[in-house]
């Protein structure tokens, strides 16, 4: 039952058009991919689906191999498919060929955007109970996958922007996944949380107004929001379903902060929600999906000098900006260029770091501003600005965590931290 399992989530998909709506082409382009990747056709089954209210149907295709199955899903109204290969290993190692044909696949329908999976069946020592069986995958490198066991099948929710799945894991609970990337888990979530709003928080004087990129989650705001001075908070969300699902499945950690009477949510992209605005913020805190090495990926402009410059302009005197900038073990360059991004614009640049769970890596954070950082401030002056805002039972920043934050092994510091 060894073997190798292969998905692939495809978005905005430039091939001939015939490929999403016609089941011949595609099944004459499926077949011949499965037998140039030396895979062995045993049986086939295409369905066109009939147009719906004045657009095409998509076709469901199904290659049976003596190796096992190659099945493919078109959804013409996204320009959209999804893919799911599948070898059995019985005899022979069939990896190569498996991924051979999903490259070869993704490559016809020339998407945009996509997400694969890779997940090893039947490894010997896995737990062979049926509710055991489910992981949480997603992928680091190429080469590391960093992944949690669920109870169950995830939730899922196709958006017209991404795939939201939400996983009932059980080392983290519920935990959200967009795109095949993990974002937030109830248990682990207050890390970054705390991290990403109380180091520029308590640094700035008395912050009365902040705005949010991305933050759809609600966490973010619900830190916020225990800062007595804070009248005014802006969301700007770029997917409403992360915003509804949200409330729906994480109201319990987010405790209501998106139903704040001080909290206002925009719907759309959150750098043109920016640009747009003619309001200055005390803090600005990029809680965004992360950059990829893919140069497809839709979040990779947001993470520029560019952006940075557009931050600066609308942070009031005394403001600050916190973005998370990723690992510097795994992604190194990004980390480095990100830290530079930042002291290009910015003269008062502190990196900071804690271990995330969810993430598998210990995961960098910045702290930006034109005047004053992080840095200066001691134990005893966190202390006391806590005590002042009346804020107390926070589960993992406290006045001895943060100068500890600001600590980087050498490998770290040689990239910029």
């Amino acid at each position: 039952m060894q073997g190798i399992h292969l998905t692939a989530d495809l978005f905005q998909c430039a091939c001939v058009r015939d490929l999403l709506v016609d089941r011949g082409v595609l099944q004459e382009a499926c077949i011949r991919l499965v037998r140039g990747a030396g895979l062995t056709v045993v049986g086939d089954d295409f369905h066109q689906f009939a147009n719906f209210e004045d657009q095409p149907g998509g076709v469901t295709g199904l290659v049976l191999l003596a190796e096992s199955h190659l099945a493919v899903h078109t959804w013409p109204e996204l320009n959209a498919v999804t893919l799911d290969v599948y070898v059995c290993n019985f005899k022979h190692d069939n990896t190569s060929k498996a991924q051979a044909l999903t490259d070869a696949l993704v490559e016809l329908f020339l998407p945009a955007r996509s997400n694969r999976n890779r997940v090893q069946r039947g490894v010997p020592g896995a737990p062979e109970t049926p509710d055991e069986q489910h992981l949480a995958l997603e992928w680091l490198t190429p080469d590391v996958v960093h992944g949690f066991a669920e109870r169950r099948a995830p939730i899922t929710t196709q958006s017209p922007l991404q795939r939201l799945d939400w996983h009932d894991t059980r080392a983290l609970g519920r935990a959200l996944s967009l795109d095949g990337a993990f974002m937030v888990s109830e248990r682990d979530e207050f890390i970054y949380h705390e991290c990403m709003v109380h180091v520029p928080a308590l640094t700035h004087p008395a912050p009365h107004s902040a705005f949010v990129m991305g933050g759809g989650d609600g966490c973010t705001a619900r830190e916020l929001l225990k800062y007595s001075s804070i009248t005014r908070i802006v969301i700007a969300e770029l997917d409403a379903t992360v915003i509804a699902t949200c409330r729906e499945h994480f109201s319990h950690i987010n405790q209501g902060a998106l139903d704040d009477p001080r909290v206002e949510i925009v719907i759309g992209d959150a750098l043109a929600t920016l640009r747009d605005s003619t309001e200055s913020f005390d803090l600005i805190i990029m809680d965004l999906t992360d950059p990829g090495d893919d140069e497809t990926n839709a979040a990779n402009p947001l993470y520029s000098a560019e952006t940075y410059a557009l931050v600066r302009s609308r942070l009031t005197m005394d403001g600050l900006m916190t973005a998370h900038i990723g690992s510097a073990f795994y992604h190194p360059e990004r980390f480095a260029k990100t830290l530079a991004d930042l002291r290009s614009v910015f003269p008062q640049v502190a990196a900071y770091k804690a271990f995330m769970p969810i993430y598998g890596a210990e995961w960098g954070m910045a702290c930006a501003s034109m005047r004053g950082g992080p840095t200066a401030l001691d134990a005893i002056a966190i202390g006391e600005k806590l005590n002042a805002n009346g804020i107390a039972n926070l589960k993992f920043y406290t006045p001895r965590v943060h100068a500890s934050l600001f600590a980087w092994p050498a490998y770290a510091e040689a990239l910029g931290a």
